[in-house]
């Protein structure tokens, strides 16, 4: 991470430190959206965002739309969509694994390298989650607090795991779930999630 600039006791943090904290919040929302469904609260709070108008970019149409699915949204409503998409009789409609994506099956390769990975950062899975870590969830809350700064995480730290561990199928899940037919809320979720991890896959490539 880039070191702030030393102005005095109140010191302005650099151009890559706020845009690397504003890249760490949209992760900690996708986190939050997709580890369970959103009460109430966060949904008002998502309805509430004020969007440039003039800021024509696609993540910010994405913002846009992401406000408006939760302007008519309702807490019960989304539960029952979760429920539907992520969860289901066994399985949902959607399956938001890593090793899935990867292989075509759960618990493969790609979380074994995942779970060495998050030893060597020095990060442990929550034990009252019973997911396992390659959940997408999971991932971007990883990724959230990677960027964060002032976690100490090298910048080179954040963009390594992207690359080894959401890089590609990432964005193929929120594709698939911004055109699964049972999205409402979500529909938006998946847009605004497709274009902003297409965004960080150009990010590295810069």
């Amino acid at each position: 991470m880039t070191p702030t600039l030393e102005t005095g006791p109140n010191p302005m943090p650099t151009r890559n430190a706020v845009e690397d904290a504003l890249r760490a919040d949209t992760y900690a929302l996708l986190g939050a959206l997709l580890a369970s469904p959103p009460r109430q609260d966060l949904l008002d709070w998502l309805a509430d965002l004020d969007v440039d108008a003039d800021h024509g970019t696609r993540l910010a149409d994405g913002w846009r739309a992401l406000s408006g699915a939760a302007t008519v949204a309702v807490a019960g409503e989304v539960l029952d969509e979760y429920q539907q998409l992520f969860v289901g009789l066994g399985k949902g409609e959607i399956v938001p694994y890593g090793s899935w994506y990867k292989t075509g099956y759960l618990m493969e390769q790609p979380l074994v390298e995942l779970r060495a990975d998050l030893r060597r950062l020095g990060l442990e899975a929550d034990p009252e989650s019973h997911e396992p870590e390659d959940h997408v969830a999971a991932l971007c809350e990883v990724m959230s607090l990677l960027l964060r700064p002032g976690e100490n995480y090298a910048r080179e730290q954040g963009q390594d795991f992207f690359e080894r561990h959401l890089k590609g199928w990432c964005v193929r899940f929120f594709e698939d779930l911004r055109t699964c037919p049972s999205a409402r809320f979500y529909r938006a979720v998946g847009g605004f999630g497709a274009v902003f991890i297409g965004a960080e896959s150009l990010r590295l490539q810069a």
